[in-house]
């Protein structure tokens, strides 16, 4: 049965249809290189992802603000990639491009709302760092264990409430022009496209929300770097300028490679190709994930620390068991 007859009346004005059909890239030929590159992009992403989380849960010395923010970090990064790439594998890779309503409208909710929290995520790793060279004598007192918990758990539910308001609104509306969508999942905006009623309450949404969940923590970003800029000034000892300034280098390039896409695509709004705009958008909801731990985590002094001193206990442990089967022998 075809997507563009598969209808039905939730009510006597709301139509929706029982498939979205994802149209993915438009007359690009051989783009099953590009999915298979995200099939390797994506285990490396669980993979580095899942060993920073270990690291971080099972070392004491990295039960520390900042490495709870990592942690979450990488939870998001996880979470965001697992939403995404299987189903477009699976989408255009196994030529699956149908997708029931209620799947399109779950898929678009943790999609966003994993960018969305890896959004916050980068500006309470800015927070930390901006304390950190500001106010070295009072980070302790400042950035608390509890205080990043709080403000971690507050913004998973800000990200949350304002994502799923969004989805709500979809759900409202009635699709009954057609039923492609021309985007690589079951995007917000090309979805708004589709609607034959009033759509004003999602047009809304469509702008203001990337101003709040996207834009609004970048300028926080942006205002704790203008602050830490000022600091380094301050310091006399070129030394210590450096060594204050490699401390936010990685982040500096975390906050880049996620958020420069998403200013080329909004920034060009509608202008911007059906292609460029998916390149744009898959590109910054798969690389960050798989880089975040390689550039922010796996470079520190402390999580190297730990991971030599997880090594040595691993060598001293089997050393151990062949000295006691041999013994036994």
């Amino acid at each position: 049965m075809s997507p563009l007859n598969s209808v039905h009346f939730t009510n006597t004005s709301i139509v929706h249809p029982d498939f979205f059909f994802i149209s993915g890239f438009a007359g690009i030929p051989h783009t099953n290189y590009y999915y298979v590159f995200m099939c390797f992009v994506y285990v490396l992403t669980v993979v580095v992802n899942t060993f920073v989380m270990f690291m971080i849960y099972t070392d004491h010395c990295l039960h520390s603000p900042k490495y709870i923010a990592v942690f979450n970090l990488a939870l998001c990064d996880l979470g965001g990639s697992t939403a995404i790439i299987p189903k477009m594998i699976d989408t255009f890779l196994f030529k699956s491009h149908l997708i029931s309503f209620n799947a399109c409208l779950t898929n678009m909710f943790f999609i966003f709302f994993f960018i969305c929290i890896q959004s916050f995520t980068l500006a309470i790793l800015s927070y930390d760092r901006c304390v950190a060279i500001c106010f070295p004598l009072r980070y302790n007192e400042i950035v608390t264990s509890k205080s990043i918990l709080v403000i971690t758990a507050t913004l998973w539910i800000l990200a949350g409430l304002g994502v799923l308001i969004g989805v709500i609104f979809i759900s409202r509306l009635s699709f009954c022009k057609s039923t492609v969508i021309d985007s690589y999942f079951c995007d917000h905006a090309p979805m708004l496209l589709l609607a034959c009623n009033d759509n004003t309450p999602s047009m809304v949404i469509n702008w203001s929300h990337p101003i709040v969940l996207l834009w609004i923590p970048l300028l926080f970003i942006t205002g704790t770097y203008i602050c830490i800029a000022r600091a380094l000034l301050k310091i006399a000892a070129t030394s210590e300028r450096l060594k204050a300034m490699k401390t936010c280098t990685a982040h500096l390039i975390l906050v880049s490679v996620f958020y420069f896409p998403f200013i080329i695509t909004y920034g060009m709004g509608s202008n911007i190709h059906q292609n460029a705009r998916i390149i744009n958008m898959s590109l910054t909801t798969i690389l960050p994930p798989a880089l975040n731990p390689i550039i922010y985590s796996l470079k520190t002094e402390e999580f190297t620390a730990s991971i030599k001193k997880l090594y040595r206990r691993k060598k001293i442990h089997y050393r151990e068991k062949i000295n006691k089967y041999f013994h036994h022998k």
